[in-house]
């Protein structure tokens, strides 16, 4: 368990820790700020989750390969930016990615610290979206997660299929490639297809016109 936690964090990190500098590189931030922005963007939701469940320090704090691989992310970024700029939305794609993997490690190990089924799903969904809203605040944007597509939402679906997997006793990384997969999947089709929950009705227009605004700056 101990080791797919890491597996599961690490991957996470990287994939979140390069949506985070690209959408900087974007923003034409120099070195310090892509590479802090990659910081931020992978380690804040990680590091939320482990103060709530008590699992202090933090992990991304003590363990040094999250910073490593931070930084391997944000350097990657850095250099060849034109080149992942010409992959569809990778930003989102990235994200989409890290998402999955933080939601099913955070609900993983919100279970190891014998969280309620309940807490830990919420747990996991934290996790994902705790770097994808620090990363936005960072680059003076609405976080994705108050004006997407299905974003929150998704990554509670993630924890979920591991938290109920848990319950009857499913073996571990089935849960998890199994919850990753869902909430990625849920991600992509709400960005395909524009999936999202209900707005106010008489601020559609207005906010539709912002959201692709928005959403253009982000892709």
């Amino acid at each position: 368990m101990r080791t797919l936690l890491l597996i599961l964090d690490l991957a996470g990190t990287f994939v979140f820790a390069l949506a985070g500098a690209t959408a900087a590189a974007r923003r034409q931030l120099d070195i310090f700020g892509v590479l802090a922005v990659a910081f931020a963007a992978a380690c804040s939701g990680g590091i939320a989750r482990d103060v709530l469940i008590g699992a202090v320090p933090p992990a991304a704090i003590v363990d040094w390969r999250y910073l490593a691989t931070c930084l391997a992310a944000g350097g990657i970024a850095f250099r060849w930016h034109a080149t992942i700029e010409r992959m569809a939305n990778p930003v989102r794609v990235f994200d989409a990615a890290g998402l999955a993997l933080f939601a099913v490690a955070g609900a993983q190990k919100a279970l190891t610290y014998e969280l309620n089924a309940l807490m830990a799903a919420f747990m996991g969904m934290l996790t994902g979206i705790g770097g994808g809203v620090v990363r936005d605040l960072l680059l003076a944007q609405i976080p994705i997660v108050l004006r997407s597509e299905l974003y929150a939402v998704a990554a509670l679906a993630g924890a979920a299929v591991v938290v109920v997997g848990a319950q009857f006793d499913l073996p571990p990384p089935v849960t998890a490639l199994s919850g990753a997969a869902l909430c990625f999947a849920l991600r992509m089709m709400a960005i395909r297809r524009g999936w999202h929950l209900p707005r106010p009705l008489h601020a559609a227009i207005r906010s539709e016109t912002a959201n692709e605004r928005n959403d253009d700056e982000t892709r």
